[in-house]
Parts: C-alpha cells; structure tokens; sequence
C-alpha cells in the first residue's frame, strides 16, 4: 500500500476526538503550537505511515528526520506484515486451537478441545489438572483468558459453562523456571519474540504485576527489551503509563541487568518454530521458559508493534526499522544462492 492511500484510509477510519486529545497531550507536554502539531502529525503521516497514536506513543515529536526515518510505524507494520504473511495461512496463527494442533510438538504441557460431547475426557483432564487455563479461541492480548480451578463438585457445572460460552481450548496450567518466577509468581512472564524472514529481529521480556494473571503490555504488565546477543536486560522496565522500573514493583527483584536462562536455546527453538509454516514469515511468538526448557504459548500473526521501539527503549532516538530491513534483505540474499546454485 502505497504512504497516500495507507494516508486517506486512515483519514476515513480516524477517531478525531482522540487524535484533537493527543494534540492537547503534545501541547501541554512541549508547548509547541497547536496547529503546528497538527500540521507535523499530518507530516508523519504522509512520510513515514504513522497514526496520531504512534506519534504519541514513540513521541516522534521529539525526533528529527533520520530517527524519525527509524521507526516502524504502523503503516510500515501493516506492510511488512502484508508482504511476508501469505493470507490462505493466516488460520494458523489466528484460532487457537488450530495453532495448537499444528505446533503441539513446541508446547510441552497438555490440552483438550471441549465439545458437546466430551465430558468424560474433560472430566478425566481435570483430574489430572485439578487448575485449567481456559482460553477463548480468536482474542488477542490476553483478553479472556482464566485460570479455573477445578473440582468433584463443579466439574460438570465448569463444563457446561465452557460448552455455553464456546470456550473450547483449556490447557494445563504452565510453568517457568524458577529465574523469571521470581520476578512475578502470579503470571507466566514470557519472552515475546518477533521473527521475520526466519530471523530474530526483536525480543522483549513481558512481566506481569499488580496483580494480574497476565503479563500483557496493556493489562498492567511491564515490557523490557532483552538484548539479542545475550539475552540481558540492558534497559530499564516500562508500563503502559511510561513509569519506568529498575525493580519490579511487587517483589523488589531487579529487572535491569536480569540474564534469561538458557537464552542461545531459546533462540534456537524459536526459529526452529518460524520455520514450521514458511509462508507466515512475520511472527510474534509468546514464548517462556519451563525448568525442562522453552516453550510456545503462541504465536501472533499480525506482531503489534507498540512495544518495539517505545522511547526510554531506543538508544540514539533510533527505531528497529534498519533492523528489519537488514532481515528482509537476506531474504534477496538467500535467492540469489539458490538461483546460483542451479
């Protein structure tokens, strides 16, 4: 798509309440001109496909032109993942259950798919899982997933309800090691790990907190980057509301500096996984780490990309886009030896 048409979709899409509210936010927070705000929002939209709402999340008010040249947008998200993504494989990544049929052998831990006829297998995996996870089967960013603890007495009361609602997909409950448990015990603490042409291009350590059972972004989690190379943490966490954290806040544990374990493992397994379905090329993979070794939570076909470049994050003011286009040109790379090969 095209910077002008990505331009006028937007336009006709836009909430323009929320966009005069970030030109307030910009104004009472640089005491720049409010018309010029808008004139540059404007800008950034024709240059570099970005929404009032990258502006102000990667405060690109603050960045000059080359930086501003470094960030992927959303329009440049929307691209990628358009390119890479062959949309007859979208199925894969976006029902649950689907996903976890064809990457069962990357879960390590057991599941079921609930039907109307099933409550005696139900009845049996619950015995052997007296917690379930309970997952709805097409939302993202943790949105109705439940912890549901089971017993003799509301087996068949939890079953039916599952059937009713059309929760399908339950799950044993996860573990991880011990290290990331004790940055915050009361959710699973996963790696996002984004690969695009079979290739790592970003990771972040997700956190939970404040009392959620999630660790997502925009559920009250903290997200800090973790160092490809050597899977430390070398910046400080951040929530949504941009409040940064060298400790998590709950336990006192320091996230900065935190080294994953098994990191060049983790790494390996991942882009084992990218290369189950070669025509899904750009993924966001919620991985964590078991004390017998990594494993997929699941995989995200259409990445978000609101944690990769989020200020406090960035050195320079430089956004991860040359990052990517160096992944997308090995991909030209890798051609040219296969055609010289023949």
């Amino acid at each position: 798509m095209s910077k002008i048409s990505y331009l006028f979709k937007r336009i006709k899409g836009m909430n323009y309440q929320q966009m005069f509210d970030t030109i307030n936010f910009v104004h009472h927070k640089t005491e720049k001109n409010k018309l010029s705000i808008l004139i540059d929002i404007i800008n950034c939209g024709i240059k570099y496909q970005a929404g009032y709402m990258d502006y102000k999340l990667f405060e690109m008010y603050n960045l000059n032109q080359e930086q501003r040249k470094t960030i992927i947008t959303r329009g440049i998200n929307n691209d990628i993942v358009r390119k890479y993504n062959n949309p007859d494989f979208l199925k894969y990544f976006s029902n649950k259950m689907t996903f976890n049929k064809k990457f069962n052998k990357y879960l390590a831990r057991e599941w079921m798919e609930v039907n109307e006829t099933n409550f005696d297998e139900f009845k049996a995996f619950t015995k052997k899982h007296k917690k379930i996870v309970v997952k709805p089967l097409s939302e993202s960013c943790g949105k109705g997933v439940e912890i549901v603890k089971v017993t003799n007495k509301n087996v068949k009361e939890i079953y039916t309800n599952l059937v009713e609602t059309k929760r399908f997909l339950v799950e044993e409950v996860a573990t991880q090691c011990k290290e990331l448990a004790s940055l915050y015990p009361t959710s699973i603490n996963t790696i996002r790990i984004v690969t695009l042409n079979q290739e790592i291009v970003a990771a972040f350590l997700r956190i939970g907190s404040d009392g959620n059972i999630v660790d997502n972004f925009n559920h009250g989690g903290l997200v800090a980057p973790i160092n490809i190379e050597t899977g430390i943490i070398d910046y400080l966490a951040i929530d949504k509301k941009g409040k940064q954290y060298e400790k998590h806040p709950v336990t006192n544990e320091s996230i900065l500096w935190f080294k994953i374990p098994k990191w060049p493992r983790i790494k390996r397994f991942t882009i084992q996984a990218s290369k189950e379905i070669p025509e899904i090329g750009y993924i966001g993979w919620d991985v964590s780490l078991g004390e017998k070794g990594p494993y997929i939570i699941e995989g995200n076909e259409f990445p978000g990309h609101d944690l990769y470049q989020l200020p406090p994050h960035r050195s320079k003011g430089i956004g991860l886009l040359p990052r990517f286009i160096d992944a997308m040109q090995k991909e030209g790379e890798k051609t040219n030896e296969n055609s010289n090969r023949k």
